[in-house]
């Protein structure tokens, strides 16, 4: 099968296809937001890069996020649940992490399929 990278970066690409399976590098919203503000901008960035590898958010299989306080989970899933289609919801796991710098809140990684 061959992979195919979009968007690639010195240190990583954004999308990642392998066979029919699709794989974001995680995403991360603009440093200053609060935890809302920076589901939604992840979120919209999520949406643009499946649409860019010619699938949406129907054909997630799995999510994961890391959340920088998980005393912010209930902030963060306000958000998720407004943008997920309900009937197409992935698997999905919520954890606790430092992220790569205190201004980010949240980081989510997504597999999806083509």
């Amino acid at each position: 099968m061959s992979i195919r990278r979009i968007d690639v970066g010195p240190r990583m690409s954004q999308i990642v296809i392998h066979g029919n399976t699709v794989y974001l590098a995680g995403q991360v919203g603009e440093p200053g937001g609060n935890v809302a503000a920076q589901t939604r901008d992840i979120l919209a960035i999520i949406d643009e890069l499946l649409a860019k590898a010619g699938t949406d958010k129907t054909k997630i299989v799995q999510a994961i996020i890391w959340l920088a306080d998980m005393g912010t989970f209930a902030e963060m899933n306000s958000e998720w649940d407004k943008w997920v289609p309900q009937g197409h919801t992935p698997a999905r796991a919520t954890g606790e992490a430092k992220l790569a710098g205190p201004e980010y809140l949240v980081e989510i990684i997504i597999t999806a399929a083509l």
